[in-house]
């Protein structure tokens, strides 16, 4: 076990697998999220179901994204670190075939997703930031937020990003995990392209919709 975290297949597992708990996540937040369509009720309710019946399995899914954010993270400042390793000297000119902007924005990307992950958790989950939000009127706090024009410019770069993390993300962590096969067209990524969409439209939606008035 010791020598499969040690090497270098082992640590992109790992990543792959970490990544693949934290979309399914992404899915499922989403989907309670958009809620907020249903009205205020609806969304409150669902609210109070997760930190009532729910909570211990809310309590248990905590604890597993955060093992598999930490291990996420650590794998990719590993492997960053191995890979500045074997070549200390860049290439003098990079010209890059089958690379996508996502594949060269993962890691300073993922770093600005670290950051806004703990705003996020600040902001909406133990209400740090905005002191005057009322515990489980989630409705209410997600409307009185995106009121302000920076708050909503920030969520949806923030998913910009997140959308350009997972288009890359979701191809290649099946061929780290041997689940895809090798592809003679390297750059047609539908299925990644039409998930990391469907997430950023899902999480974008919310606070644009607050913000032009149709969720109020």
């Amino acid at each position: 076990m010791l020598a499969f975290y040690r090497s270098t297949i082992g640590k992109k597992i790992i990543m792959a697998v970490s990544g693949v708990i934290g979309v399914v996540f992404l899915i499922l937040h989403m989907a309670g999220n958009l809620q907020a369509f249903m009205g205020a009720e609806k969304l409150n309710e669902y609210a109070a179901i997760l930190h009532g019946p729910l909570e211990e399995v809310v309590l248990l899914q905590r604890v597993v994204l955060v093992v598999a954010l930490v291990l996420h993270v650590l794998m990719a400042w590993q492997l960053t670190l191995r890979n500045r390793a074997a070549r200390p000297i860049g290439y003098a000119r990079r010209d890059p075939q089958v690379s996508t902007v996502a594949a060269r924005t993962m890691r300073w990307g993922g770093v600005l997703l670290l950051a806004f992950i703990v705003f996020h958790i600040l902001h909406f989950t133990t209400l740090d930031i905005d002191p005057t939000f009322v515990p489980l009127d989630v409705y209410g706090n997600v409307v009185k937020a995106f009121q302000e024009p920076w708050k909503v410019a920030l969520y949806v770069v923030a998913m910009l990003l997140l959308a350009l993390h997972l288009y890359h993300g979701l191809w290649s962590a099946p061929r780290t995990l041997g689940a895809a096969p090798r592809s003679r067209w390297p750059l047609k990524r539908r299925l990644a392209a039409g998930l990391a969409f469907l997430l950023w439209a899902g999480f974008t939606s919310v606070p644009v919709a607050v913000f032009l008035g149709i969720l109020r």
